[in-house]
């Protein structure tokens, strides 16, 4: 016969049905949220760079999109904008599969960076600029060809023009030197790194008439890597404050040389009276209250500066300095 259960034994059975449901719910939500904070690591993609360093090299080359903007601006005389889009770290390999074939492409060496870096200009862009420096528009031209001769030399200029502004953003943290290794029209023939090894590469987007094009700069991680560590944020900006600080420091030295002071120096000290004074005429001698071994003073508009020793210099009279004044500062603020 079958046991009838009372009715406290039925709430606890119940009970216990519904916590341990509510126990494994709990779990299995800790569960879902505990495989959704596993990030998989792709051993193919390393991340060789911190986000830390990333974001100086952001700011360095978006400093560098504003000065080349100005420059290409006035080289095509037409405005021109150059935005930067993105930095990422990828492999040499698959950097290079994203280059179009033909191309212009350029290497070059970045003391003391280590290594060849690498540059490059979409087809697109690269026509849309002659287009313009021969005179035209600047229009869109769909060809795939290579540059002639002359169009090499005509980018060779602009890429120069280029490497100078390059150089300039990175002075802040370390100053190199760019020297043009190669030209080259198929990316499959450039081989600065092994195809698995990591590369930043820096893209910006150029804007001429209607045209747009990207721009891309290509560091190999064995290139960064010597100054990686003062590829942070603490650092740029301590560079930026130092190199602000030395550029108002030279302003101001400079506009200091182009003051004009009047000096004069006191050879007499002496005390009259008014009448005496008054009663002077030419021929007259005033005893001065100076001894002759004692040096005198020397004032830069009317501020008493140097202490200096009369004497002569050829033909000319002249003072000699002995010392600068030592309460010179404490007469300023007492002014």
């Amino acid at each position: 016969m079958a046991k009838i259960l009372s009715q406290d034994e039925i709430d606890a059975l119940l009970t216990t049905v519904s916590s341990g449901e509510s126990d494994s719910g709990a779990a299995s939500q800790f569960h879902d949220e505990k495989l959704r904070s596993i990030v998989a690591y792709d051993f193919k993609h390393p991340n060789r760079v911190s986000k830390d360093q990333i974001r100086t090299l952001e700011n360095m080359h978006d400093n560098f999109a504003g000065h080349f903007a100005s420059a290409l601006s006035s080289v095509m005389r037409t405005v021109a904008d150059v935005d930067l889009v993105s930095v990422d770290q990828i492999t040499y390999s698959e950097f290079i599969m994203s280059l179009v074939t033909p191309s212009c492409t350029y290497t070059f060496a970045a003391p003391p960076l280590d290594g060849v870096c690498l540059v490059d200009f979409n087809p697109t862009l690269t026509f849309s600029i002659i287009d313009r420096l021969f005179g035209g528009r600047g229009k869109i031209m769909e060809t795939e060809r290579e540059l002639t001769l002359i169009e090499r030399s005509v980018m060779a200029n602009l890429v120069s023009r280029m490497y100078t502004e390059l150089m300039r953003s990175w002075e802040n943290l370390v100053p190199i030197e760019i020297e043009q290794k190669s030209f080259e029209t198929n990316p499959q023939f450039i081989q600065i790194v092994p195809p698995g090894e990591t590369v930043v590469v820096i893209s910006f987007q150029i804007k001429l008439f209607q045209s747009t094009g990207l721009l891309t700069i290509c560091y190999p991680y064995v290139s960064l890597e010597p100054i990686v560590t003062r590829l942070s944020a603490q650092n740029w900006i301590d560079a930026t404050k130092k190199k602000n600080l030395e550029k108002d420091r030279t302003t101001n030295v400079h506009n200091v040389k182009q003051v004009q002071a009047q000096m004069a120096a006191i050879l007499l000290r002496s005390t009259l009276k008014m009448r005496d004074f008054l009663e002077l005429k030419l021929g007259d001698i005033v005893p001065s209250e100076m001894k002759l071994d004692e040096p005198v003073e020397i004032t830069v508009n009317r501020r008493k500066k140097f202490y200096a020793r009369p004497g002569l210099a050829g033909k000319k009279r002249a003072v000699q300095v002995l010392e600068v004044r030592d309460n010179i500062a404490e007469e300023i603020r007492n002014d």
